[in-house]
């Protein structure tokens, strides 16, 4: 999911006495594999975790780490370690987080699976390197989303987020993962941008597995930067592990005119998300899901209506393993000529 696989190899790599192999990008061979071996009517990011899991298996590895949680997602466990059975695969099937839930106890008791041996102050220590390794990683991905549209030098933010990430991936410590961090941030404020004074901004809100892999929403991200748009994306890993508890909360209070009971997943944060957006000076909003994503169903006509009280336009996608990527381009270029229009006006 994203370049979220260097902080996961890092610590596993660092706590557990195993080769630890980081998953093949996923591809389109990836969902079709996932998606020959699900249920037709499963929500489409099971299709492309047990796709990545098929080709894992096939390039060697024997144990698979599950550790999905919030909706769905939280039954994954159960279902693809069934079908990868079925298919006569032999591996040792570790889940982190069962029915959305877990503890700090339960993965200490998955984890001495693979190491019977696991030292916990060394799980502390590592753990809270890769936790800082994400806050900044998330931290830079922010800052590239309101820059990487404007630069004068074409790549010169992946370029450099590349090497900012081979770095981390060989920290020691946590004081010199933040002298990193610091270093890299300098570079990527000094990078040369083309910004101007009130530029086209559009938030990004939806399912977060096809919010945060860029596979799943067809590189959108990357589409809207070729425009000249400032993005704005809350769903992070971060803000999922550490932030979502307390925040979620503050969505809920202040969208309470619009919704008075958690939706599950991110439904209720996306209302929330999109209320800030509207009032916020931002141009447009793009929702994007899996299909079948039941939480995000229910929460789009409350974001529709809320679009239209504050006549902010609002566009929605629903990914699956046939969406057109010719389609997806077609419907954001004809969204972005109407905000060119509407700002001319």
């Amino acid at each position: 999911m994203g370049n979220y696989h260097i902080p996961v190899k890092y610590l596993f790599s660092k706590i557990l006495k195993v080769e630890v192999m980081s998953s093949p990008p996923i591809t389109s061979k990836t969902v079709e594999l996932g998606t020959k071996y699900s249920p037709d009517f499963v929500c489409t990011p099971f299709k492309y975790t047990l796709g990545t899991f098929l080709e894992c298996l096939e390039k060697g590895a024997n144990i698979l780490v599950q550790a999905g949680g919030g909706c769905r997602y939280g039954y994954y466990s159960e279902l693809q370690e069934q079908i990868l059975n079925d298919l006569g695969y032999n591996f040792e099937y570790i889940n982190l987080v069962t029915k959305g839930k877990t503890s700090i106890k339960h993965i200490i008791k998955e984890l001495k699976k693979i190491n019977p041996h696991l030292r916990q102050v060394k799980l502390f220590y590592y753990g809270l390197i890769a936790k800082q390794m994400v806050k900044y990683m998330d931290k830079i991905d922010n800052f590239i989303r309101e820059n990487i549209g404007f630069e004068v030098e074409e790549n010169s933010f992946i370029n450099l987020q590349n090497k900012m990430l081979r770095r981390f991936s060989k920290v020691k410590s946590l004081y010199q993962l933040r002298k990193i961090y610091k270093k890299y941030l300098k570079e990527f404020k000094e990078i040369k941008v083309n910004k101007g004074e009130h530029p086209l901004k559009i938030g990004i809100i939806g399912e977060l597995y096809t919010v945060m892999e860029p596979f799943a929403n067809y590189y959108l991200e990357k589409l809207l930067a070729s425009y000249n748009i400032e993005i704005k994306r809350f769903t992070n890993v971060h803000y999922l592990l550490f932030e979502k508890k307390r925040k979620v909360k503050k969505y809920l209070k202040d969208a309470k005119k619009y919704i008075k009971y958690r939706m599950g997943a991110d439904a209720s944060d996306n209302i929330g998300r999109t209320k800030y957006l509207c009032e916020n000076g931002y141009d447009g909003i793009i929702h994007i899901k899996s299909s079948f994503c039941t939480p995000e169903i229910g929460a789009m006509p409350i974001i529709n209506k809320i679009c239209n009280i504050y006549n902010v336009p609002v566009i929605f996608f629903s990914f699956d393993a046939n969406t057109s990527e010719v389609g997806i381009k077609t419907r954001i270029e004809a969204f972005y000529d109407m905000l060119e229009m509407r700002r001319g006006k």
